[in-house]
């Protein structure tokens, strides 16, 4: 059976509303949601902080539907980057399960796609993007095991920003081909929650496949959450290839028992 993830619930100070959001999301099916810190270091007074200890919000975490196991709850810090130096990983971001940029212009999202030590790069969903999607980056962030998101919130809000997600959803997906794509909720309020089978159908609209559209609330999550601890733990990857070049004749005589050789070459 799929373990379905919601990775983008908006954090709020209401923590009332906040367990609300997580105890439907539990209820509707999701066994992983992420809280999401969103910082934008263009405005004044925003500082990345560490996030809220998940213990304070429940005693015990509410059943997952269908399962026999409690949700499991992650931390999520998205950086809203519209200059490259508003995005410098520090002490503070490791403190966080999953670490997300949003790159308002072309220049930043190529760096995003590239350099920038992420999990996921956020898509705009509230405005027409202001670039166009290119095949060079996108591969590469999808070699680097990077992660595009789309949120599917502000299209229930509004039929404008509707129209702004699809496209945008639509010129990505053609861009990727449907490769490295997650979908979440961005959901303030419980309502905004939808169901994981109606949001693997809502991939439809998007350009997506039945089978990448259930991806992206499954297996893509379950990637994302295992880049993030890679992030925050690995120190490097050792890759070995397997040499299928032919020995060369010097190898070839290394490989001779020392004793025939001798006898080979008395026979030269």
């Amino acid at each position: 059976m799929a373990v379905f993830m919601d990775l983008n619930i908006s954090y709020t100070t209401d923590k009332k509303r906040l367990r609300s959001v997580i105890e439907t999301a539990a209820h509707l099916g999701y066994s992983t949601i992420a809280i999401n810190y969103v910082v934008d270091l263009q405005q004044k007074k925003q500082e990345i902080g560490k996030p809220k200890c998940v213990l304070e919000l429940f005693d015990t975490f509410p059943i997952v539907q269908g399962k026999s196991r409690p949700i499991k709850v992650l931390n999520r810090l998205t950086v809203v980057a519209s200059d490259p130096s508003h995005f410098r990983p520090n002490a503070e971001y490791k403190a966080y399960d999953l670490v997300a940029v949003y790159p308002k212009t072309e220049k930043l999202f190529h760096a995003a796609c590239m350099t920038f030590d992420v999990d996921i790069i956020c898509v705009a969903v509230t405005e027409k993007q202001p670039f166009f999607f290119k095949r060079s980056p996108v591969n590469g962030a999808i070699e680097r095991g990077v992660f595009f998101e789309i949120s599917y919130t502000p299209a229930i809000r509004d039929s404008t920003m509707r129209r702004y997600t699809i496209a945008n959803a639509i010129s990505l997906t053609e861009t990727c081909k449907g490769k490295n794509l997650i979908v979440t909720s961005g959901a303030e309020k419980p309502l905004e929650l939808r169901g994981p089978y109606d949001i693997a159908n809502l991939g439809l609209l998007f350009g997506l496949s039945e089978e990448d559209g259930k991806a992206a609330i499954s297996t893509n999550c379950r990637a994302v959450h295992l880049h993030g601890e890679m992030r925050k733990t690995a120190l490097g990857i050792v890759h070995s290839v397997k040499n299928e070049q032919p020995l060369t004749e010097r190898q070839e005589k290394e490989d001779v028992p020392a004793s025939k050789r001798a006898k080979i070459e008395m026979a030269q």
